[in-house]
């Protein structure tokens, strides 16, 4: 099995931003969510669905770089997952579970599919779990704003993250991160679920060397300041 390269261990770095906001269907990707407003009459931002599915369009403005991101929301299953198509790179699974712990795998691939057969993965313990649905809870109401043609109620939370969302739906249309990473949201599917076989991680995630401790030291810092929004 071999280590991750450099190029995916800075698309992890990006995965934990991604954490930071943050996702069989029987629901259109149109569907509103109940918004809400606070005793004044400010609006606050609508708690996430408890299950969801959003493809994503990210533009890593930090490193110049594009993806795809499909993410997967299940917080009655404990579990967030986003399935990371990088420009012109491999596909990327982060696995991530309520009890702290993530997967980041790439799939072995056939080598009449190009692949040389190699999959690679790594374990990352973290001390609290998923964002909670009302994680942007307290969060600065900044008025409205026209953005990818929605006119949105817009929220700043501790100068970390800024939400876009919906006036008419509700539905969250673009979140941005205090580095410049921006979130496009191109489709939402309000109860969608992801099949449980697919974020079972592979059998060579469990035969880890111990490298896996160096990789927690060494984004404990990263950690520690995405997940202030949730504590």
């Amino acid at each position: 099995m071999k280590k991750l390269n450099g190029g995916v261990y800075a698309a992890i770095i990006v995965i934990l931003q991604l954490q930071a906001v943050l996702v069989s269907s029987s629901s259109s990707s149109i569907d509103s969510i109940s918004g809400e407003a606070s005793e004044d009459g400010i609006p606050a931002p609508s708690p996430w669905p408890d299950q969801f599915h959003a493809l994503l369009y990210m533009n890593l403005s930090s490193s110049g770089h594009l993806q795809i991101t499909n993410l997967w929301y299940d917080w009655p299953r404990g579990r967030n997952v986003n399935i990371i198509q990088k420009q012109l790179g491999v596909l990327l699974y982060d696995v991530e579970w309520n009890n702290g712990t993530s997967f980041y795998y790439t799939l072995q691939q056939q080598q009449e599919e190009g692949g040389n057969g190699n999959g690679t993965c790594q374990i990352i313990e973290f001390e609290v779990g998923i964002p909670r649905p009302d994680f942007l809870d307290g969060a600065k109401y900044l008025g409205t704003q026209l953005t990818d043609g929605f006119l949105c109620n817009v929220w700043e939370k501790v100068d970390f993250i800024w939400y876009y969302e919906d006036v008419l739906t509700n539905l969250p249309v673009r979140w941005d991160f205090y580095d410049g990473i921006s979130t496009h949201v191109i489709t939402f599917e309000v109860g969608a679920v992801l099949q449980d076989s697919v974020t079972q991680a592979p059998a060579y995630c469990f035969k880890q060397e111990q490298d896996t401790a160096i990789i927690k030291r060494s984004l404990q810092l990263e950690a520690q300041n995405r997940w202030r929004l949730y504590i």
